[in-house]
């Protein structure tokens, strides 16, 4: 059995895949450390069996009752069994991520790598960086700079990752290198108290609705999982991880290509995409979504793009329309 590559990298520290229609693989570092795993997933797995039996959620936290589906005049929202959401110019003003993030990011990028250097985390960035400046270099990308190698000099190295940072985030890239970085300074940010995320005023009662219902909400945005998470952790109206079931990132795909979307699709382990809802305020997006047989929703939100004429996509103003 071969597992894609994205999954590895998302869930490093897993030990087990459960595959539909066919068993679950575990593993372990030993056969005796395998055989402990395989012992506390029988227990988990027949514990999830009978909350099921006694009509309770074991897939959430409060395991409360299991909510079943409302059957709506719409066949489509009735058959609806997930909903996948874009952050930027979707549950998040644009303005928050240009005017606050991005900032922040840009002026403490210096001093979280200074601060940080020595670290396995940050080594880890700086080796994901150089990669992609060398490719950057080898494309003739504007503002690309070589990154010195570590033993000709901590502060060579740094001012040298720096500056290509500060022309990734000027070109606004959707990159994992920068995405990766950018999310550990924002932790630091959320952590400090300097920084409060932002969403608009109809994403928390959506987002409790939908959990009510039993539909499983998920994000996929081009920042880190980190980020989203820090994002729907720290916001005004508390922590919103609570009602989300994922994150995905640009790990499993460029957010314009449709193949990226049959990977969220097999991921959830939805037979038919059309059971999906993915909403986003990207005509692109939205178009390859739609390719891949996803029903597709545009968000109108103030600040965002303007869309060709006839695009041909259902859109909404307000979570309260969906």
């Amino acid at each position: 059995m071969i597992f894609s590559h994205f999954q590895i990298i998302a869930y490093p520290k897993a030990t087990a895949v459960l595959v539909r229609n066919h068993g679950v693989y575990i593993w372990g570092d030993s056969w005796i450390h395998a055989k402990t795993q395989a012992e506390c997933y029988h227990y988990l797995f027949d514990a999830a069996i009978k909350l099921h039996q006694l009509g309770l959620d074991a897939a959430t936290p409060e395991h409360g009752p299991i909510q079943r589906a409302i059957h709506s005049q719409n066949q489509t929202e009735s058959t609806r069994r997930c909903i996948v959401l874009d952050i930027e110019g979707t549950t998040t003003p644009i303005t928050f991520v240009t005017d606050v993030l991005f900032p922040y990011a840009r002026e403490n990028v210096g001093k979280h790598l200074s601060l940080t250097y020595d670290t396995a985390e940050t080594q880890e960035d700086i080796k994901l960086l150089r990669s992609q400046v060398e490719e950057d270099l080898r494309q003739g990308v504007t503002g690309a700079v070589p990154v010195p190698h570590t033993d000709e000099g901590k502060d060579e190295v740094i001012a040298a990752i720096v500056s290509n940072v500060e022309a990734m985030i000027k070109a606004d890239r959707k990159i994992t290198a920068l995405k990766e970085l950018q999310g550990h300074i924002w932790r630091t940010g959320f952590k400090c108290n300097e920084l409060k995320s932002v969403v608009f005023e109809d994403v928390a009662d959506a987002l409790e609705k939908w959990h009510s219902s039993g539909t499983k909400v998920y994000i996929y945005s081009s920042g880190s999982r980190l980020a989203q998470r820090l994002l729907f952790g720290n916001t005004a109206y508390g922590d919103l991880r609570k009602y989300l079931s994922g994150f995905f990132d640009t790990t499993i795909g460029n957010k314009k290509e449709s193949r990226s979307y049959k990977e969220i699709t097999e991921t959830l382990g939805v037979d038919d995409p059309s059971e999906i809802l993915f909403v986003t305020d990207v005509y692109q997006e939205a178009t390859a979504a739609k390719a891949a047989g996803l029903e597709a929703i545009i968000s109108i939100r103030p600040g965002n793009a303007s869309l060709p004429e006839n695009h041909g996509f259902k859109t909404v103003t307000s979570f309260s329309q969906i």
